[in-house]
């Protein structure tokens, strides 16, 4: 089989709309080579395992590859793909001096060139993300480990808006909630919501990949008891009530179902939202009170930012004494 690589030289806060463009346009699989990960302090933070070469990374920005199989369909949806990714401007999303280039692969190398720049992140104090064909041993006895493989989908723990997610999981999820992950991806989010003593986590996904995807990284993870999966779009047609609902997508699909979440959410019920870069925290701020929701705090990771609210006015003491 021949393969194409879409390259894509942008800047960080690019990474996820290009990415999001580029896997609705059928992507097989994308990498992402950050300059930044040579540099940023807080991948340090709790001591990670990086093996990061220089040569291997843009001297400035952001490089994005996502692989297609080289059809005439595919060669014949370049110049869509190119300019939808180009109209990211007119939403305000920074791409720097963009270039766009399409290159020939073999099978391959598109099936395990991301895989080098991917290996154990340590997210919190207590909690793991482990590659599957990585070796590792737990430095302490409690520490959490999460096994994944994310294939084609998006969500290996390595990104801003992941982590922030899991760091905010660590802080909420009590024994016995109740967890809906919104666009689940590689499931890192319901299998770390499981492994922090959820009841049940319902896991959706509008991208079949994604939810196949998903479904192998919890069966790895041993938490199918916990965790269930289904084919969705956001939360449409979603009757169950949840205690936490998480979110780890765009800030301008967010602002699509603010009220969906109000409505599944129990009261005192809290709703993690991260995707969101700087510039788009107002405009996703403003749609979760318009919603109905209070916005209580944020986290922050560089340019990346995670909202917490919540439908009501308590929760538990120990989530009220988080300062905004």
């Amino acid at each position: 089989m021949k393969w194409s690589e879409i390259e894509i030289h942008s800047v960080n806060e690019a990474v996820e709309p290009i990415t999001y463009a580029l896997n609705d346009s059928g992507a097989s699989g994308v990498s992402i080579e950050d300059s930044a990960d040579l540099t940023r302090e807080h991948e340090d933070r709790f001591g990670e395992i990086y093996d990061l070469q220089a040569a291997d990374y843009p001297a400035e920005g952001v490089i994005i590859k996502a692989y297609f199989l080289t059809t005439e369909d595919f060669l014949a949806m370049v110049p869509e793909i190119e300019a939808r990714i180009r109209g990211l401007a007119a939403f305000d999303i920074p791409l720097g001096d963009l270039t766009f280039q399409v290159n020939e692969v073999n099978d391959e190398e598109w099936a395990t060139a991301w895989k080098k720049y991917y290996h154990p992140v340590k997210i919190t104090e207590h909690i793991t993300v482990v590659p599957t064909w990585e070796d590792y041993t737990p430095e302490t006895d409690d520490e959490m480990i999460i096994e994944l493989d994310p294939g084609m989908a998006f969500g290996t723990g390595t990104h801003p808006t992941t982590q922030l997610c899991v760091q905010a999981l660590e802080k909420i999820v009590k024994p016995g909630d109740e967890v809906i992950d919104v666009g689940t991806g590689s499931g890192v989010l319901s299998i770390a919501s499981a492994k922090l003593g959820a009841k049940s986590v319902l896991a959706t996904d509008l991208d079949e990949v994604a939810v196949r995807a998903a479904r192998e990284n919890i069966a790895q993870n041993h938490c199918e008891n916990i965790v269930t999966i289904q084919q969705n779009d956001l939360l449409k047609g979603i009757t169950q009530k949840a205690d936490i609902i998480v979110a780890n997508i765009l800030a301008e699909v967010i602002v699509l179902f603010p009220e969906d979440v109000h409505a599944a959410l129990k009261p005192n019920g809290i709703f993690i939202a991260s995707g969101i870069i700087e510039p788009k925290r107002e405009m996703v701020t403003e749609a979760l009170i318009e919603a109905g929701l209070t916005v209580y705090h944020t986290e922050q990771i560089t340019d990346w930012i995670a909202i917490y609210a919540k439908r009501g006015e308590q929760r538990c003491n120990d989530i009220l004494s988080i300062k905004s």
